[in-house]
């Protein structure tokens, strides 16, 4: 692992409990209460490089080696680091023959594929490196892909509100303001296209909180269907979650507050969260509201992605292992 920050710390604790991966090291650039955190739990720690080495030295903190020293002992690497540094670091990991995963932020050239588990496994089975897009991008492209299966989707409009900063992040994101992204599409529909050919069009605005983002679509279904048609589809699929407004659910901090009293680690949340009650259909239009927890729903699509990449398991058997090990059920209770 290179990076132990929002996403990568999860992915660490998602590799510890897999049966047929190993975590063999996290590199860090600083020592501080994260790095703490992982000595804590027994987990080797490497330093970026001779500088960062120097500063764990200096405050007494267990570590390892530097980058090269990591990558010279594993088979594979999961880039989690600050955005644009993946790309950076992506020729040292070919120098020493490594598999490779990068994360969302990341532009897409930087791998072979962009990868959401349930569009992407078998394109992506024995590539050596693989983009996880981003948590807004799983969860789209996690309900069109099943939508369009059931009933062929010709076209997405989808506005995002969206978390302006992670907990940790207090020197970013607005205040006291929301923020619209002027330009339509947003981002989102571009890298939406590199998992899946559907017409979409995304517009999104951030707002001032820390927990979660908040999907609305507009879908245009190929072929007729009820709402409760809908509901069946959404139900059978094991990384989406129906929720209920009259079980209390009516918000992303009671969502956070869910999983927390759930015991999930982290409070995280690994399904893209879908609303019952919002489902509308009027003609051949589909509307809902879904919510995406930005620190956690992207973890299990890492983990299948290791496995599509170094070819251990067909995508039903690594989704089946990766769900039992997280904890993911399909169900909210």
């Amino acid at each position: 692992m290179v990076g132990y920050g929002t996403i990568g710390r999860r992915i660490a604790e998602a590799i510890a409990v897999q049966p047929d991966m190993e975590l063999i090291g996290v590199v860090k650039r600083t020592p501080d209460y994260k790095a703490l955190i992982a000595a804590s739990r027994n987990i080797d720690l490497y330093a970026l490089d001779e500088a960062s080495y120097e500063l764990f030295q200096e405050r007494g903190v267990p570590c390892r080696g530097v980058l090269d020293d990591l990558l010279e002992n594993i088979d594979m690497v999961i880039d989690s680091s600050p955005a644009g540094m993946g790309a950076k670091n992506k020729a040292k990991y070919e120098n020493y023959g490594l598999k490779m995963v990068f994360q969302g932020g990341e532009d897409s050239s930087v791998a072979e594929i962009s990868f959401v588990s349930e569009c992407s496994y078998e394109k992506a089975y024995g590539k050596n490196a693989i983009r996880v897009v981003s948590c807004n991008t799983t969860g789209l492209s996690r309900l069109i892909n099943c939508l369009d299966d059931a009933f062929k989707v010709k076209q997405v409009f989808a506005v995002l509100v969206r978390r302006s900063a992670d907990p940790e992040e207090t020197g970013k994101g607005p205040i006291d303001a929301i923020i619209p992204a002027i330009k339509i599409p947003s981002h989102h529909a571009h890298d939406v296209n590199t998992v899946l050919d559907v017409p979409i069009v995304t517009m999104a605005v951030k707002v001032p909180v820390t927990h979660m983002h908040v999907h609305a679509l507009e879908v245009k279904l190929g072929s007729k269907a009820t709402r409760e048609d809908v509901i069946d589809v959404l139900e059978e699929a094991s990384r989406i979650i129906l929720i209920d407004l009259e079980d209390g659910l009516s918000s992303t901090g009671r969502l956070f507050d869910y999983a927390r009293l759930k015991g999930r680690p982290m409070g995280n949340i690994y399904e893209l969260m879908v609303w019952r009650d919002s489902i509308k259909i009027d003609g051949n239009k589909l509307y809902l509201f879904q919510a995406v927890h930005q620190e956690a729903i992207v973890i299990p699509d890492n983990i299948d992605a290791v496995r599509s990449a170094m070819k251990l398991g067909s995508k039903a058997e690594s989704i089946r292992i990766t769900n039992a090990t997280l904890g993911i059920t399909g169900r909210a209770f």
